[in-house]
């Protein structure tokens, strides 16, 4: 007979298997509730967990009973209310999500939706769910980010490997001067009155031999303390802390002319946390700036970026000329690594491609790190992409890709930050 032991850590009054059950259980209202949460929240709280409500009567357990049994002739009650054709009337509001009556009342009872929370990497597991991502690339992007060793001073124990020979001894010469100071202060005013005494006395005078006596215990006594004790080792000592990392700023391009729609807007939302949780795990702190543009950019919050109704023509010259002149005042190559996604549907003014491969090629490009061009669109590719087909065959670090809808956005993703082989 085999059996299975699940060792696996718990928190109190948790199970680890109970919750996964329960999690596939009601599966469908956690993807919604996942999904609502994407559109509302900040790219940059998009790894946190969630709270999500399951209403009372989803979470009834079926119940089995004894029916009657034999045969019964009943007549049940009839309908005294409403005849075929009345609207039946809406059920009084209530004041929250429960089961309440909404309204004070010295009668009557019902029952809270029930709530749970998500932790980050059940949410991220929903999240890239809806992204068709491999479960491989789940568990990398939900992991900790990495540490490693670093010195930290001194400790007392240790492996004999990580002795600090110098620090040891410098504690060892510390402890020896220590102990054997007040001795030595009484032996040099003994061998001193020993001195004077001996031109006074004779050589075997009684107080003559008790200082003899007294040196050569006094002696002893400085003598027997060791060398090196294993009080006085001392071990070099190592914490794990955050890697450190270099700064890191991404500028998000996105396209809100007339006909960037609001399906368009939601794909490149998700692209764009894709990014930010790739980044993040390389970089400690990095900042995120926002442009938008029409006919004319901006930059902008995160809310204005993805929420703004504001709308227009297509010149996205205006926001490479924009993202350039925040990379100038704000953002030196010297100290920052600097990464730049634009999303758009390939829309342009046709007199301005030309003009945004000029400004990639001679301006942006030799600042960047990488720049990543996906182009939200089903139909064919226009004029914008052919110019940017020409800035990839001079830069290796600049990348296109076109995207169709949401099953495409985790594939073409990977296809971008990709590793290649050296």
């Amino acid at each position: 007979m085999t059996q299975i032991i699940d060792r696996r850590l718990n928190g109190k009054n948790k199970s680890a298997v109970n919750r996964q059950r329960f999690l596939r259980r009601f599966r469908e209202q956690i993807r919604k509730s996942v999904s609502d949460a994407i559109s509302q929240r900040s790219i940059k709280d998009i790894d946190k967990g969630e709270t999500v409500n399951i209403p009372t009567r989803d979470t009834n357990e079926p119940i089995f009973s004894h029916g009657p049994g034999g045969r019964r002739e009943i007549v049940q009650p009839g309908n005294t209310d409403f005849v075929t054709g009345d609207k039946v009337p809406r059920p009084p509001a209530g004041g929250g999500a429960g089961q309440g009556k909404g309204k004070a009342s010295n009668t009557g009872e019902g029952d809270d939706d029930f709530v749970f929370q998500l932790s980050r990497e059940e949410f991220l597991e929903f999240f890239f769910e809806d992204l068709a991502l491999p479960d491989l690339v789940k568990t990398q992007l939900a992991t900790i980010s990495e540490h490693k060793l670093v010195r930290a001073g001194y400790t007392t124990s240790g492996v004999p490997t990580n002795i600090n020979v110098i620090r040891s001894m410098k504690g060892a010469l510390a402890r020896r001067m220590a102990l054997r100071a007040p001795h030595q202060e009484r032996l040099r005013k003994t061998e001193a009155e020993y001195e004077e005494l001996k031109q006074v006395y004779e050589e075997n005078h009684p107080k003559l031999l008790e200082l003899e006596e007294e040196i050569r215990r006094l002696k002893t006594r400085i003598s027997a303390v060791p060398f090196i004790d294993t009080f006085d080792l001392r071990y070099n000592n190592r914490i794990r802390e955050p890697s450190p990392t270099t700064r890191a700023v991404m500028f998000c391009l996105m396209d809100v002319s007339g006909s960037m729609n609001e399906e368009r807007k939601d794909i490149a939302k998700r692209f764009f946390i894709l990014l930010y949780l790739f980044l993040t795990r390389t970089y400690k702190n990095i900042d995120v700036v926002f442009i938008r543009h029409h006919t004319t950019a901006k930059e902008v919050d995160e809310q204005e970026f993805f929420y703004s109704r504001e709308t227009g023509g297509t010149v996205v010259s205006s926001a490479l000329e924009l993202m350039h002149e925040i990379i100038t005042e704000r953002y030196p190559t010297s100290q920052w690594n600097i990464y730049a996604a634009q999303a758009s549907d390939g829309d342009n003014w046709e007199g301005d491609s030309p003009a945004c491969r000029e400004i990639l090629v001679n301006k942006i490009m030799p600042c960047l790190q990488y720049y990543a061009y996906v182009e939200i669109t089903a139909y064919e590719h226009q004029s914008l992409w052919r110019e940017y087909e020409k800035v990839q065959e001079v830069y290796g670090n600049f990348a296109i890709q076109d995207i169709a809808g949401l099953t495409s956005i985790y594939p073409v993703f990977r296809e971008l930050f990709k590793k290649h082989a050296a």
